[in-house]
C-alpha cells in the first residue's frame, strides 16, 4: 500500500464519528422483533440471555428465591446499561480531544 493510499484510508476513518461507530456496533450486537400489541422488543445478546436463563433456572429449582433473582437481574441490567453509557461518553471525550 502506498503512502497516499494510507493517508486516504486514515482520512476516511476520521470522517466516521465515534457516535456513528457506536451505533453501528450496537446494530450488529442486538436485534429486535415486533410483537403484536407490545411493539418492538430488543433481544439481549446471547451472553446476557444465558445469564438471565441461569438466574431463571436457579429460581425455578428454588436454589435462590425469585425476588433475589429479579433483583440480581435488574442490577445486572442497570450495570450493563451504565457501563455502555460510560464507554460512549469516554469515546466522545477522546474524539473531542483529537
Amino acid at each position: 500500500m502506498t503512502e497516499r493510499q494510507m493517508m486516504a484510508e486514515n482520512n476516511s476513518r476520521r470522517e466516521t464519528s465515534q457516535a456513528d461507530a457506536v451505533a453501528h456496533i450496537r446494530e450488529g450486537e442486538t436485534f429486535a422483533i415486533n410483537l403484536p400489541l407490545i411493539g418492538q422488543v430488543e433481544i439481549p445478546r446471547p451472553e446476557a440471555l444465558a445469564y438471565y436463563g441461569g438466574l431463571a433456572a436457579l429460581a425455578a429449582f428454588e436454589l435462590i428465591d425469585w425476588p433475589v433473582a429479579v433483583v440480581i437481574a435488574a442490577g445486572h441490567l442497570l450495570a450493563s446499561n451504565h457501563h455502555n453509557r460510560l464507554l460512549e461518553e469516554l469515546g466522545e471525550a477522546i474524539e473531542d480531544a483529537e
